[in-house]
């Protein structure tokens, strides 16, 4: 669905309904990469077809993986090459906007040996990926990246890889995945110890292929050569794309939604445990297990806010979340602080400059750090909003219209089909004013 490149969405309103949103991004990428890399054929149910999984999905077909898009998309079939039989691509591939598919993509060409260049769009070569590389290279690999340790990235061939413990100094569920899937093509173990937990979809995943996985804490271990061996996935809907509606009900009176067949895996829920500190209404209904990820139907009405100092330990547990979180606090009564978020500056965008530059043009008073923000809750005016390339950014400042007292104007608003092609859709049938 075409997303315009200027959104502009008429202030107030409510969101009401029963509403689906698509599926999670990050189980969608990890199951297309996982299938590719299983003996036999997945089936991926409610595959997110966003632009960062159709990227990942387009590496992986230059890598000689055939993957079908069957009934309208709604099914994916995923022909595994095994853990040895991925071809080296004739062409750089081109990861568009997508952290997840280079970062995981890295590791999984380390470890196969496969020689390949890896860039994307201006944003992309702008994230850094020594994270991933100084791993990996202590694990063996050969790799080189831009000067300031940016894509593009490039992976040199046949380099034996073998187990390391790493003990990460960033929390980043990107980094811990990238050297797990390195070490299931190195020789012995391969540890990684999290400094704070980070979602664990790699981890749930691997299992679910058949892949033994020890987990003990912050600590996670896994043992090279093992085969993966093909599944059929349901892929649950995203919280961090439902997180836009459960903000903007929670903000806007009158509002009550039903967002259906939600994941809430708890190593995601840190937006869900923030919005109720804050006074969110929000009812968990119908919790399930899918494919070993929880799942549950998410109630949510209208309910006055109030600041809060963010505890530390949710932080690494919402961090994606945090662009639509700010709007909330910039609705609440009193003051909010977000500290120890200094990952927000690494994303999509510097999240914490964006959200800060939009909010304090709609008349928010705030504070920021070099790891995060204060924020004074107060009355929103209308503004024009720069996304800078950053899907999330646009998609808060449109919920962010519910409340403000003219049009919010956001430009670059097309890469909100990275992560959510039906947004626009899926919001004006909520009674967005878009």
């Amino acid at each position: 669905m075409h997303i315009s490149e200027e959104l502009v969405v008429a202030p107030g309103g409510m969101l009401r309904g029963t509403l689906r949103v698509p599926g999670d991004k990050s189980i969608s990428h990890r199951a297309v990469m996982f299938g590719a890399l299983a003996d036999g054929v997945t089936e991926i149910r409610d595959c997110l077809l966003g632009e960062d999984v159709r990227a990942t999905m387009g590496a992986f077909r230059a890598l000689g993986v055939r993957i079908e898009e069957l009934d309208g998309g709604r099914l994916i079939r995923v022909h595994g090459a095994g853990l040895n039989g991925l071809k080296a691509p004739s062409e750089v591939l081109d990861l568009g906007n997508s952290g997840t598919s280079i970062r995981l993509l890295t590791g999984i060409l380390a470890g196969a040996g496969i020689p390949a260049t890896l860039t994307g769009d201006a944003s992309l070569q702008r994230r850094p990926m020594r994270r991933v590389t100084e791993p990996l290279a202590r694990m063996g690999a050969q790799l080189a990246t831009a000067d300031k340790g940016t894509p593009p990235l490039t992976v040199a061939a046949n380099a034996p890889l073998h187990g390391i413990e790493f003990q990460m100094q960033v929390a980043s569920a990107q980094v811990k995945s990238a050297v797990l899937l390195a070490g299931l093509f190195a020789s012995g173990r391969t540890c990684v110890e999290e400094p704070a937990p980070t979602r664990d979809h790699t981890e749930r995943m691997l299992r679910g292929f058949g892949v033994s996985v020890d987990v003990a804490g912050h600590r996670v271990c896994l043992t090279g050569g093992q085969r993966l061996r093909a599944t059929s996935i349901t892929v649950p809907a995203d919280l961090s794309s439902a997180a836009f509606f459960i903000v903007g009900a929670s903000i806007a009176p009158g509002s009550d939604v039903l967002l259906e067949n939600v994941g809430v895996n708890p190593t995601r829920t840190g937006v869900l445990s923030i919005l109720q500190r804050m006074g969110a209404d929000i009812e968990l209904l119908n919790a399930r297990d899918v494919g070993g990820e929880p799942v549950a139907d998410l109630r949510v009405r209208h309910a006055p806010l109030h600041g809060i100092d963010v505890p530390p330990e949710l932080v690494p547990l919402a961090i994606d979340e945090f662009p639509i979180l700010f709007v909330a606090a910039a609705c609440a009564e009193g003051v909010t602080r977000v500290r120890g978020a200094d990952e927000l500056r690494h994303k999509e965008s510097d999240r914490i400059a964006t959200m800060a530059a939009g909010l304090a043009a709609a008349g928010i008073g705030l504070e920021t750090y070099d790891d995060g923000i204060e924020i004074t809750g107060g009355p929103l005016t209308g503004t024009t909003v720069e996304s800078h390339g950053d899907h999330r950014i646009a998609m808060s400042f449109a919920m962010a219209a519910l409340r403000a007292t003219g049009p919010m104007r956001i430009l670059g608003a097309s890469t909100i089909a990275t992560s959510f092609p039906t947004f626009t859709g899926l919001a004006r049938s909520a009674g967005l004013a878009l």
